[in-house]
């Protein structure tokens, strides 16, 4: 039986098709500013209290508290950025140049003394074994990239997308200041509108788990790679600056940043300074792991209460998955998913 182009069934297929279609494109022409939209809603929920304290000191002046809490989050994130770059570029060229020996003329000869260590011949054994392949040594030069003049042009120009995102982010900053309230409150409608009284609860939900993501992860890295980046000073390892922002960026994912302080404590053993050796490796595990291994799960497992180890596998799969913005996304979606199997749970109780 033919369906009637004026009956109800036509009309509300008609409308879907129509809604379907609308927001199917606007889903392609906002999707390349997804990652600095995302960021942008994130930074203006961790500073949310902060910018309500401004409001409250300037009653009536929106844009004006709006205008200074993106300044203010701009230059927070900013300034550092630039000092940590610029640092970084001095660095890289330095680290590249030491590469670019180690590649000409091979690993340097073993000191003595580290036969007598406790499996000291084993070291000496597997090190000369290394050492005897230098085409391998080169090989694992050339992957980190620091000795090829077009994959540092690729990097800079990565640097430089990730810099028109973050402006981006700082644009879309000053109007969810301007308008966070209204814009959350038309979310809760819909959200209520369309899932019941739980959406509050999900809400609710992927506002603390973003929070504790930010303090728990973001900062416990900062924190790891200011803390490491001053050990690797303290012992003379070259380009600290770089060091410690490659280990702040690796510590990112849980239990990884012990593998960079861990490695130069090794470079420094094998060009016999044992003293700086051993000074970090216990920097490192009793300072910068002690960092990450106490803080990170009482900041996040706390407030959220999910268990660590979902947050450790929504963080690993959220950057599988999203890129670096999937930090947050990944715990988010567990918080969210773990709030609805609990309110499936006290249904069931209740039945």
């Amino acid at each position: 039986m033919p369906i009637k182009t004026d009956s109800p069934l036509a009309r509300r297929i008609a409308a879907f098709i129509f809604l379907f279609f609308i927001f199917g494109l606007t889903f392609w022409v906002l999707s390349p500013f997804f990652a600095s939209l995302a960021w942008a809603g994130i930074l203006a929920y961790v500073t949310w209290p902060l910018h309500q304290r401004l409001c409250r000191h300037l009653p009536g002046r929106a844009n004006l508290a709006a205008l200074l809490m993106t300044l203010g989050v701009a230059a927070t994130l900013l300034l550092p950025l630039l000092w940590v770059m610029f640092t970084v570029v001095v660095d890289v060229a330095a680290a590249s140049a030491t590469l670019k020996q180690l590649a000409i003329h091979g690993l340097p000869p073993l000191p003595a003394g580290v036969r007598a260590w406790p499996g000291g011949e084993w070291i000496a054994a597997q090190y000369q074994r290394v050492q005897a392949d230098p085409a391998w040594v080169r090989a694992q030069v050339d992957a980190l990239g620091l000795t090829d003049a077009a994959q540092l042009k690729a990097l800079a120009g990565g640097v430089g997308r990730n810099a028109a995102k973050f402006g981006l982010a700082v644009f879309a900053l000053f109007f969810l200041y301007r308008h966070g309230d209204s814009v959350l409150t038309q979310f809760r409608r819909v959200a209520t509108r369309w899932l019941g009284a739980a959406a509050r609860g999900y809400i609710q939900a992927v506002g603390v788990t973003v929070r504790a993501v930010v303090f728990g992860i973001v900062l416990t890295a900062l924190a790891q790679g200011v803390l490491a980046g001053l050990g690797y000073w303290v012992a003379g390892i070259d380009a600290p600056a770089l060091w410690g922002a490659i280990t702040a960026l690796v510590s990112l994912i849980p239990f990884v940043g012990p593998v960079v302080w861990i490695g130069l404590s090794l470079g420094l053993l094998v060009h016999g300074e044992t003293q700086a050796a051993l000074g970090l490796f216990l920097w490192g595990a009793l300072v910068v792991s002690w960092v990450d291994n106490l803080i990170r799960p009482l900041v996040i497992s706390g407030p959220t209460r999910i268990p660590f180890l979902l947050v450790f596998l929504g963080v690993l799969g959220g950057i599988n998955a999203f890129g670096l913005i999937g930090l947050f996304l990944g715990p988010v979606l567990l918080a969210v998913s773990v709030a609805i199997w609990r309110e499936w749970l006290v249904h069931a109780r209740s039945v």
